[in-house]
Order: C-alpha cells, then sequence, then structure tokens
C-alpha cells in the first residue's frame, strides 16, 4: 500500500462498498460473468488500481493484457475527449472519417513486412481473428484451418474452435465450426514428443509432413494461426527457429500465415510485436487489447492482395474502427513510442526472469519461468521431475498475492501458470515490491504444499 492508513486497510478487503457493489452484481449480472477478485475499481492510474474501498493494488494483470500503456495515459484521454466533442460514432461502411484512415496507414507502416499493406478494424480481439480466417478463406479459396494447442483465440463459434482449454472455454458449447484442425505446439517444457531442444530435430515442424499425409492435404488448408507467444496456454516461448519454419511450410503450400498477436502486440514483448523477434512477415496479423489503452478496437493488417480478396461489404461491423477508439489508438501508439515502452519492456523482463528464477532456486514448485520481455509467468507443479501441475498451487499463490495488495491472474491449459502483464509504465519501486510480494506468496503456498 502507499501509506500508513491504507496499508491497515487491506486486511478489510472486501471493504462494505465492494460488498454492497458484488451482492447487486451476483443479483443482475449473468453467472458466466466471472469475479476473480471481491473488489471494485473507483479509478486507476499507471500500474495502481484503487477500488471503492479506498484500498490500493498493483497491477500485474493490466487488463488482461490491454493497459501496456499504463491506466488512465493522459495524453490518451486527452485524445478521447477532443474526439468526443466533435464526433462519436457514424459507420465506417457508410460515412468515412479521418482517424480511421489514420490508423489504417500508422498500423500498416509500424506492422512487420515490407510488401504492399492494407488494415481493417474490428470491436475486439475475436472478431479480429474470425475476420483474418473469412479473409484467408476468401483468398485462398480453400476451407482448412490448422491451429494448435494450448491456443486462445476467442470465444466465438470459429475462435472457440480455434482455442484448445476446454474447461472453462469450450466445454457444453459445441458443435464447433468444421475443417479446424490442431497441432502440437512447441511447449519446450512439456514437450509432446518427450524430446529436449535443442536437441530435438525440431520434430513440432517435422509433424507437418505426417499431418499433411494423414489429416489433411494442404491443398485444402487456407490458413496457418499461432500466437508468437501462446498467451492464455501459459505464456508459452516457441524456439527461435519454431515460427520461421513454420512460415516456411506455409509459404511452399500457398497457405497464408496469421500471427495472433491480440496479447502479445503492441511492445509487450520488448518489440512492438512480437513477430520481429523471430525475423518473420506475416501474412495477416490480428491487433487488439493494447492498441487503445482500453478502448475496445481490433485489427487485421496484412498484405494488401491477400486483404482486398474480400468484394466491398463481405466485412465489417457496425461499431468497428470507432472513431473515439481510432483517436484513442493513435493516441497510444504516439505515448508508446515516445516512452520507449518496448525498451523498458526488455527490462522490466529482465527484472523479472532474474527475481522469479532466484526464487525457483528456492521453492521447486516453481517447475518452470519463461516469457519475453515484459511477457513472463511461472508454472507450478508438485514435482520437478514429474512435472505433475500444481493448480491449487497456483490459485493460492494468485490469491496470496491478492491480500498482500498484488492483482495478477493464472493461465495455462492445466490451471497451473500464474502470469504477469503488469503496464510498462510501472515504476522500479512497484516492480520491486509486488516482485517481493510474489516472493512471500511462493513461500507461503509452499510449506503448506
Amino acid at each position: 500500500m502507499s501509506n500508513g492508513a491504507k496499508t491497515e486497510q487491506i486486511n478489510l478487503i472486501p471493504g462494505p462498498r465492494s460488498k454492497e457493489l458484488m451482492e447487486r452484481k451476483l443479483k443482475h449480472v449473468a453467472k458466466g460473468i466471472a469475479s476473480g477478485t471481491p473488489i471494485f475499481v473507483e479509478q486507476a492510474k499507471g500500474a495502481l488500481i484503487t477500488d471503492v474501498d479506498g484500498n490500493e493494488f498493483i497491477d500485474f494483470y493490466g487488463g488482461i493484457g490491454t493497459l501496456n500503456a499504463g491506466h488512465c495515459p493522459e495524453p490518451v484521454v486527452e485524445a478521447i475527449k477532443k474526439q468526443a466533442e466533435n464526433l462519436i460514432h457514424t459507420c465506417m461502411q457508410v460515412t468515412g472519417y479521418e482517424s480511421y484512415a489514420n490508423l489504417a496507414e500508422r498500423v500498416t507502416d509500424l506492422t512487420p513486412g515490407t510488401f504492399p499493406k492494407k488494415a481493417a478494424f474490428f470491436n475486439s480481439g475475436a472478431e479480429a481473428v474470425e475476420n483474418a480466417v473469412k479473409i484467408a478463406r476468401t483468398y485462398t479459396k480453400r476451407t482448412g484451418i490448422i491451429a494448435f494447442e494450448m491456443a486462445f483465440h476467442g470465444r466465438t463459434l470459429m475462435t472457440m474452435s480455434l482455442t484448445s482449454k476446454v474447461k472453462p472455454y469450450k466445454f457444453g458449447f459445441g458443435p464447433f465450426a468444421p475443417e479446424v484442425y490442431k497441432i502440437p505446439s512447441a511447449y519446450c517444457y512439456r514437450c509432446y514428443y518427450k524430446s529436449t531442444y535443442p536437441g530435438c530435430g525440431m520434430h513440432c515442424l517435422e509433424q507437418f509432413d505426417r499431418f499433411f499425409a494423414a489429416d489433411a492435404a494442404p491443398e485444402n488448408i487456407a490458413a496457418v494461426i499461432i500466437e508468437p507467444v501462446q498467451g492464455e496456454g501459459g505464456f508459452i516461448v516457441p524456439p527461435k527457429e519454431f515460427l520461421p519454419g513454420l512460415q516456411s511450410i506455409c509459404k511452399k503450400h500457398g497457405i497464408v500465415f496469421i500471427c495472433d498477436e491480440v496479447q502479445t502486440g503492441f511492445a509487450r514483448t520488448g518489440k512492438l510485436f512480437a513477430s520481429e523477434h523471430y525475423g518473420i512477415e506475416p501474412d495477416l496479423i490480428t491487433i487488439a487489447k493494447s492498441i487503445a489503452s482500453g478502448l475496445p478496437i481490433s485489427g487485421v493488417v496484412g498484405r494488401a492482395e491477400i486483404m482486398d480478396a474480400p468484394d466491398p461489404s463481405h466485412i465489417g461491423t457496425t461499431f468497428g474502427g470507432n472513431p473515439i477508439s481510432c483517436a484513442a489508438a493513435l493516441a497510444t501508439i504516439d505515448y508508446i513510442q515516445e516512452q520507449k515502452l518496448a525498451d523498458r519492456a526488455m527490462k522490466i523482463g529482465e527484472v523479472l526472469i532474474s527475481r522469479l528464477r532466484a526464487i525457483q532456486e528456492k521453492y521447486p514448485i516453481i517447475g518452470d519461468v519463461r516469457g519475453l520481455g515484459a511477457m513472463t509467468a511461472i508454472e507450478l507443479v508438485k514435482d520437478p521431475q514429474t512435472k505433475e501441475p500444481a493448480k491449487d498451487e497456483a490459485g493460492q499463490i494468485v490469491k496470496e498475492c491478492f491480500d498482500q495488495g498484488l492483482i495478477l491472474i493464472g493461465a495455462g491449459v492445466f490451471g497451473n501458470v500464474v502470469r504477469m502483464l503488469q503496464p510498462l509504465v510501472i515504476t522500479d519501486e512497484q516492480l520491486d515490491k509486488a516482485m517481493s510480494i510474489i516472493e512471500r506468496a511462493v513461500a507461503k503456498v509452499s510449506q503448506s504444499a
């Protein structure tokens, strides 16, 4: 907490106002909308959240990767106010406005690839993925889509079909979209082939020869979609050879290569886009989350010839690329670049990995420490040798951290990963305090395990 009074208040969480609001939430909001914490937020700034009872928390989940530029960055707030005074909404499909064109120009310049590019904007990451699939199918005149185990691409019918984690995202919601194929991901800590990198021979790439012979001909595959770092799946960072090798396979067979940068984009991994770490130039990139500091907007950016495959009105949405969201996105991109948040992400990542590995040496409950830039996580296990997932312990660590004033969330197909998505504007003091809280939480849970 930031002062003595607030430190004392931490034991009152949830406070009376949050309790009251939770009662209203449980009465009026659908049960399917979860409550990860028992608090309600009144305001937030930078990397700090203050609830309605005055309790202050360090934010280590950042709106699930939406707040790389921090809560309420002043230039973005001013851009939103200015835009709201002039134009809130029309619909780009009927009457255009400059901010949409400006943002399209900006993101086509910034995304990897020197080829001509175009962009289209939507509302959410799931919508962006849906439309990337539609565009790829239209361009190739093919229908099959390859996704990866441990993937998360959204909760709509198509994106839920692409997503790998069954509970809670898919269970009971079938049937799913047809012609979606799953391939084991490059999850080195839990290698599907029981191999060890780097002497493994990259079985995760070799598997495509067998797949194309046994499951689906490459001539029927429209696209391969992958997160450069798998997010909800557990912050899985592939070997450096994997994504370039995957793109080579796609080029060989005329398959559209889609990188889902919804969570990895906009400086989170130490580059503006995670694809840049691997030297790849995806045919299509999906973007969302931190593009606009919390306002809803997403997009598909990619090769102009592919983006132009659908005819006018074949893609679109009423609210996509809303004027206020576009203004917020333009201001956010400016802020990320001016504040050099990609460089900051690398420094944060170095601190996190160093501190987490030091904690791992003390407490073998941490089976793996991994990340790229400031996209970092720990995987909890009951035994370092068997690697049996420690799901309950991961939840206990999240709870212990919350009780001490730090909000973070879990991840992983087995529910045993704790991920860190702090705003990149977090101060060194806040970062140090957060890591001390995490160490105390791991120590306490390890002792009781």
